[in-house]
Order: C-alpha cells, then sequence, then structure tokens
C-alpha cells in the first residue's frame, strides 16, 4: 500500500481505517477469479464476513472515468467499474451513489495499491457506499471480463478481520520448538541409557571402553571434490526444474518429498 495520506487526516465522513479487501467475481454464476484493492478512507465499513457479503451485478462505467453521471442504466445495486483520474475519488463515489450503485471499484494507474483519501477542503462527504480501489492488472481483468462475456458478471466485496494471533504462526512455532525438543530429550535419554548400561557392566565385572556414544552420528561428513561438483549440478538442475514446472501438481510433488524427508 502507498501512504500518501500523512497531509490528510481523519475528518468526520472521511475516517475508515485502510483495509484489504477481497474481491470475489462471478461469470454467469460460476466463481471466477479473486481479486485483492483496498478500502477508501471514506464511505461505510465493509462487512468482514463472506457469508454477509451479497453478490451484485458490475457494469464499466461510461465515460470511464466517472467525472459525470453515467450514460448506461445500471443494474439495480451493481458495482459501477470506473477508472483513476480527471476528478477527486470522493466525485466519483457521489456520482456512482446517485446512479443508483451498491459499491465502486476504481482501477489504478499503476500496479500498486492506493490509499483513497479526501481532501483538507471538503465538506459534503455524506456517502453510503464503499469504495475499493484495485491494481491495474486486476482493475483490467475485470473490465476485460465485462467486454469478453455476453453473460452477466458479478462481484462480491468483503475484507476479512485480521487475528490478533495467527494461529497458523503458534502452530510453526510448537512443531519447530517440539522438534528441537524431542530430539534434545532424545538424545539426552540415549546417553544416559548408555551411562546406564555401561555401569551394569562395570558392576559385573566386565571391561568396557569409558567412552559414551550418545547413539547419533559424530557430526561429520567426508566430502570430496566430485561430491562438492555434484551437489552444485544436482541443487542447480533442482532449481530450474523448480522454476519450469511449477504447478500445483509439482507443489503436491514437493510436500510429499518434503514429508519423506522430515520424517526420515
Amino acid at each position: 500500500i502507498v501512504h500518501q495520506d500523512d497531509q490528510a487526516p481523519k475528518i468526520p465522513g472521511c475516517n475508515n481505517d485502510f483495509v484489504l479487501v477481497k474481491v470475489q467475481s462471478w461469470v454467469g454464476g460460476n466463481e471466477g477469479d479473486e481479486f485483492v484493492g483496498v478500502g477508501a478512507r471514506f464511505g461505510p465499513k465493509i462487512v468482514s464476513k463472506e457469508k454477509q457479503a451479497t453478490r451484485e451485478p458490475l457494469t464499466l462505467a461510461d465515460p470511464i472515468h466517472a467525472c459525470a453521471p453515467p450514460k448506461n442504466k445500471l443494474v439495480s445495486g451493481g458495482v459501477l467499474l470506473v477508472e483513476r483520474g480527471k476528478c477527486k475519488f470522493t466525485k466519483k463515489a457521489k456520482l456512482a451513489e446517485a446512479a443508483g450503485a451498491s459499491g465502486i471499484l476504481i482501477i489504478n494507474s499503476g500496479t500498486e495499491l492506493y490509499k483513497m483519501v479526501c481532501e483538507k477542503n471538503e465538506t459534503e462527504l455524506d456517502i453510503h457506499i464503499p469504495a475499493v480501489l484495485l491494481p491495474k492488472d486486476a482493475g483490467q481483468a475485470l473490465r476485460s471480463l465485462l467486454t469478453a462475456n455476453t453473460s452477466s458478471v458479478g462481484v462480491q466485496l468483503y475484507s476479512p478481520d485480521r487475528p490478533v494471533v495467527d494461529t497458523a504462526e503458534v502452530f510453526l512455532w510448537l512443531m519447530a520448538v517440539g522438534t528441537v525438543l524431542c530430539a534434545s530429550y532424545w538424545s539426552a535419554w540415549s546417553a544416559r541409557e548408555a551411562v546406564t548400561e555401561q555401569e551394569k557392566l562395570l558392576k559385573d565385572g566386565h571391561e568396557v571402553s569409558l567412552t559414551v556414544e550418545g547413539g547419533g552420528s559424530s557430526g561429520i561428513v567426508d566430502i570430496n571434490v566430485i561430491s562438492a561438483m555434484m551437489f552444485v549440478v544436482v541443487a542447480s538442475c533442482f532449481l530450474i526444474m523448480l522454476y519450469k514446472l511449477m504447478s500445483a501438481w509439482f507443489i503436491d510433488l514437493l510436500v510429499v518429498i518434503f514429508c519423506i524427508g522430515g520424517v526420515e
């Protein structure tokens, strides 16, 4: 997100927190691609639950910058897709709301996400529809869907809450620390068992070496020049294969290989 709001503090009617918004597309009743945008500082707050978000038809604005009332008739409660530029964000939202739109998607002129703020001298900020800015590639993809499909195109807007504690990170931390703890306790237990066994043998009068083996390897690996060169070649080939064959099935294969290596 590009930070461009240092000189535009929160004011009444323009005091929303900036949130990432999921834009789920639907083509002819079938679920399509999902895009990510950023909500505006003005307008109502966007719902956080997918089941609370309503699916609305998407309409391409005419004129495309929506700095004048749209010429085309909006489907009742539809979302208007416009391009950034030629007027303020708030003016686009007001005109879209006046035309009966339930929301407005603004295509950015660049590939980044830009924070939509209000001007210092703006007073009429009574906007009741959500406004979301999309990166250029996402906006162009939605525009292509509208121009290439004769069937209806719809969108669904919602902004999932970000949890205070990410449970995935907690589980990853527990797995990592748990693995180290288990290995440490296993090594200590093995060494203790070896010492106990040697003490029993000494009590029985057997001659034993006082060297205690912990049941593991010495940690030293002998590598010659050929082995080192083969490692570089194999690793390079594997990286090239990752680059060329990166797909869903290959990722699944990597997960299986990783699990086998972890077990070993």
